[in-house]
C-alpha cells in the first residue's frame, strides 16, 4: 500500500470505530501526539486509548477535505466532529466539530506518527459543563 491508501485505511477505522483494524495498522512503536504536544507510544497503549476514546465520543469521526503527501509523510486536512456521551445519552448539547489537521508518519504499511492539530476547547467546555474535568 502507498502511504496514502495507508492513511485513508487508518481513518476509515477510526471513523467506523473497529480498535482492532485501527491496531494492525499501527506499528508496534506507534506514537499519537496530541495537540498540547502530549504523546502517547506504543501500539497497545493506543489501542486501549481509542477503546476509552470511543467510549466518550461513539460518533467520533473525520472528514477529509485535502491531502498533501510528500514522502512518507500524509498530512489530511480537514474536520473533526462528535458527541460525548453522558449517561449513556448522546444530546445535542454536547455534540462539537472542530477543523482540523493531522500529521500521519507512515513506516511500511503501518501507521508510526499519528498527530493530531485541533482547537480542544470546544471538547474542554463541554466536559467542563458536564463536570466531567
Amino acid at each position: 500500500m502507498t502511504p496514502e491508501e495507508v492513511v485513508f485505511a487508518f481513518v476509515e477505522a477510526i471513523n467506523s470505530r473497529r480498535v482492532d483494524r485501527i491496531s494492525e495498522l499501527m506499528t508496534h512503536d506507534h506514537v499519537f501526539i496530541e495537540s498540547d504536544g502530549e504523546e502517547v507510544a506504543g501500539r497497545e497503549r493506543m489501542r486501549d486509548a481509542w477503546a476509552a476514546y470511543f467510549k466518550m465520543v461513539p460518533d467520533y469521526r473525520i472528514q477529509v477535505t485535502e491531502t498533501l503527501t510528500r514522502d512518507n509523510t500524509v498530512v489530511l486536512l480537514g474536520t473533526a466532529t462528535g458527541t460525548i456521551s453522558h449517561e449513556g445519552n448522546l444530546d445535542l448539547e454536547n455534540r462539537w466539530s472542530v477543523p482540523a489537521a493531522w500529521r500521519v508518519v507512515v513506516e511500511g504499511e503501518g501507521v508510526a506518527v499519528w498527530q493530531l492539530y485541533v482547537d480542544l476547547d470546544p471538547v474542554r467546555q463541554i466536559l467542563e459543563r458536564l463536570g466531567e474535568v
